[in-house]
């Protein structure tokens, strides 16, 4: 990369290399994190845009890992009249959980979705259009919930830092054998603890008898439909810089595009990656008022 150039990527902070920060630091990089770019609403459009995609994707991938062709259990996720439906377990009940459980939802399945937040909770079954089994994040509950289900989805996300880590390992060893983990919070950490990184070369593992799925960013999977979805969003905020005179000018007068921003002209302004790895930051807020 150039002297001072302007660089445009997910910030997946489990997957950030050290040495790769210090680079662009040394050559005064401009870094802007899309996944932390708000809108005027102070919702973040990339993360909901991927996060449906990556809902459905998920409930569609466990689909897959059931099936006998993938070694597994051998069951339809789908309602069959006199059969028992599968069972399935959300934790988080943001925009991940809500695809998810629609996906799931549609297709006859038994759904049961975990949140600490119940204004969550109530807007999902709100979207869904229907009651779903919901619950705050109640240890015992869940455990009850882990040991019944066929697959669990975890899909809880952190507005700063690492997911936090919700389920044991010893929780894990209690599921069923045969039955399914996909973790989409990978990308921050993992809400498992038995969670690992994955590729799509190599997308799963087994562990206490339990098949694990943790490819981060699971809308690359579906490369297509990410990326028209990612135009939808970058195509007026492109239009937005080069009206406002370029990316300088919006990062000092658009509070959301300046949320996004984690590297500015070499100084890293994140707080979370400076405590990750012990590199100094400062305000990105004082940086621009020097201006």
């Amino acid at each position: 990369m150039k002297h001072k150039q302007i660089l445009f990527s997910a910030l997946q902070i489990t997957a950030q290399p050290e040495n790769a920060l210090k680079k662009l630091m040394a050559k005064k990089i401009t870094a802007i994190a899309w996944d932390y770019i708000e809108d005027k609403s102070g919702s973040f459009p990339l993360v909901r845009s991927m996060g449906e995609i990556a809902g459905t994707s998920s409930f569609l991938i466990a689909a897959e890992l059931m099936s006998n062709a993938n070694n597994g259990k051998g069951l339809m996720m789908g309602g069959v009249a006199g059969i028992t439906p599968p069972e399935l377990v959300i934790i988080g009940a943001g925009t991940v959980g809500q695809f998810a459980a629609s996906a799931a939802l549609a297709l006859g399945v038994s759904v049961k979705v975990f949140d600490n937040s119940l204004f969550k909770l109530r807007r999902l079954q709100n979207e869904i259009g229907q009651k779903v089994f919901t619950s705050v994040i109640q240890p015992k509950v869940l455990e009850k919930a882990l040991m019944r289900c066929d697959v669990a989805i975890g899909a809880l996300s952190a507005p700063h830092g690492r997911t936090p880590c919700i389920v044991s390992e010893d929780v894990v060893k209690k599921m069923k054998s045969g039955s399914v983990i996909v973790d989409v919070s990978i990308d921050k950490g993992g809400c498992f603890e038995t969670s690992k990184i994955t590729t799509h070369q190599k997308p799963t593992f087994t562990k206490h008898d339990v098949i694990h799925y943790c490819v981060p960013n699971i809308g690359s999977r579906v490369s297509r439909t990410a990326s028209f979805s990612l135009s939808n969003i970058f195509s007026p905020l492109l239009i937005e810089i080069s009206e406002s005179g370029g990316c300088e000018k919006l990062i000092q007068y658009s509070k959301g595009f300046r949320h996004g921003v984690y590297i500015y002209n070499g100084t890293l302004t994140s707080s979370i990656l400076g405590k990750a790895y012990n590199i100094p930051y400062k305000n990105l807020d004082l940086l621009t008022s020097a201006l």
